[in-house]
């Protein structure tokens, strides 16, 4: 069956938009120029919300103001509630990557705003008359403290998510360590055998970090906090009324929970990215040390029979289309290749901060688009990687516990008792002549007796050690 359209115009002429449309001719106009990533803004829900969270607020502010009717305010109101309900995700259109320094985000947002509310008023969409995108949905705003404002309160949103994934990644690791805190294994340094520890402890330090990681991010995200709503265009708060910017960050803080406050300086904010650039780089650092992990994994599962074999991840799928039997680390691989990701975005984020120009950085959007995507990709390669990886991985005690004993490196144990250079020589003979410590310092030389042995390397004092000399 088709549809009727409905003409609307802008300075550049007039377009016949579909009448099951509820965005306009800017929202038009910004499809047909803006097809970059085929990723529009629909995919990112929190921004539509947080777009509708500044909207509502700056039409309570405005009416407060003096500036819009109670009817118009309703209206506005109303279509902010139903688009943060997500019923109108799809009316949002415009692709995340776009030139403008945000403005077809928000006249999309401005658009679907006003054709809802004029349902909700009783008139057909587009009867711009009694409900304007510009002069009612964006009053007293710029796409200049709008876009940002918005921005801000989504990444604050979406950081929270991905935080409380970090912490599922965090928890799995010291669910392993306690169940490995007993699995004797060979620590390594430069790959090569350094002395002995657990593979509990080993797991310990993966969490740890992971933990650490968290409360950078969630100090980087207080930044996040400090808006320029208010601003207009540059920062002088031109077109908007005396107490509004004050009355409407005080709104977009009740309505969200989120606690933001407003800029001190708001020139200063609406040129200022530096928040991202310490998100991102804050990121970038989770993501090389999530990928360090990932490196780790494949590393002690290696072989199984030709590698260091001392754990087990579980197999996803078959790992080979020529070789039977062959099981890969795709899982880790995977969160490997999203990690590069992310590391790269980070320069992406550093140069469109870098790129801004006098009282606004312009390239705003391509920041929103490589921090959405990056915490999106990151957190369901993470998500992976705890459901199909950590928690399935066992250890082969036996084997970490034999490749300690026959280790020519816990001959370190020996240096309080025999000396650094009788012990290098005794390592030296381990190694030429392929025989363990035990055999020349015990049974050959019986220069260490073995209830001596059996202190120095039982696994309580490998696992803790404490001084023990002769």
């Amino acid at each position: 069956m088709k549809t009727g359209t409905r003409k609307e115009h802008d300075f550049l002429g007039e377009l016949d938009i579909p009448d099951e449309l509820f965005y306009g001719i800017q929202t038009f106009r910004a499809k047909e120029n803006f097809n970059i990533t085929g990723i529009p803004i629909a995919k990112e829900p929190y921004f539509i919300k947080a777009m509708a969270y500044v909207k509502k607020a700056a039409a309570i502010a405005n009416f407060e103001c003096g500036v819009l009717s109670l009817e118009i305010k309703d209206a506005i109101c109303f279509a902010c509630d139903e688009i943060i309900s997500g019923k109108y995700d799809k009316q949002f259109v415009s692709d995340l990557i776009q030139g403008g320094a945000g403005t077809s985000c928000n006249m999309n947002a401005n658009e679907v705003i006003a054709n809802i509310g004029l349902i909700y008023m009783g008139h057909p969409k587009g009867a711009y008359e009694y409900l304007h995108p510009n002069n009612h949905v964006n009053c007293s705003q710029s796409t200049n403290d709008a876009y940002p404002s918005a921005f801000r309160i989504a990444l604050h949103l979406k950081l929270t998510d991905y935080i409380a994934i970090l912490a599922k990644l965090e928890n799995s690791f010291t669910l392993k360590s306690q169940e490995f805190n007993e699995v004797l294994k060979m620590g390594r340094t430069q790959l090569q055998d350094a002395v002995p520890m657990t593979l509990g402890q080993e797991f310990k330090a993966f969490a740890t970090t992971i933990g650490e990681d968290i409360s950078r991010l969630n100090e980087a995200k207080s930044l996040l906090l400090e808006i320029n709503m208010g601003a207009t265009a540059i920062g002088t708060r031109v077109n908007a009324p005396e107490a509004y910017a004050d009355i409407c960050v005080n709104e977009l803080a009740k309505i969200t929970g989120i606690p933001v406050c407003l800029a001190p300086d708001l020139i200063e904010a609406t040129g200022d990215t530096g928040a991202y650039v310490q998100i991102m780089g804050t990121l970038k650092r989770n993501a090389i040390k999530i990928s360090k992990i990932c490196n780790d994994l494949r590393l002690l599962s290696s072989g199984p029979r030709t590698g260091l074999n001392e754990i087990n991840l579980p197999p996803s799928q078959p790992g080979s289309s020529i070789m039977p039997g062959k099981v890969n680390p795709v899982i880790p691989e995977v969160v490997n290749q999203t990690c590069y990701y992310v590391i790269g975005q980070d320069l992406t984020v550093t140069m469109a901060a870098e790129a801004g120009q006098l009282q606004l950085n312009v390239m705003e959007p391509v920041i929103a688009f490589a921090m959405f995507t990056s915490i999106e990709y990151l957190g369901n390669a993470i998500q992976s990687l705890v459901d199909k990886c950590i928690l399935g991985i066992t250890a082969n005690a036996d084997r970490t516990k034999e490749m300690v004993m026959n280790s020519i490196g816990i001959i370190t144990q020996l240096n309080p008792i025999l000396g650094y250079e009788m012990c290098s020589e005794i390592a030296g003979e381990a190694l030429k002549k392929g025989k363990n410590i035990y055999e020349i310092v015990v049974l050959e030389r019986k220069i260490i007796s073995n209830e001596k042995w059996d202190e120095i390397f039982s696994i309580e004092n490998l696992i803790h050690p404490k001084f023990i000399n002769k």
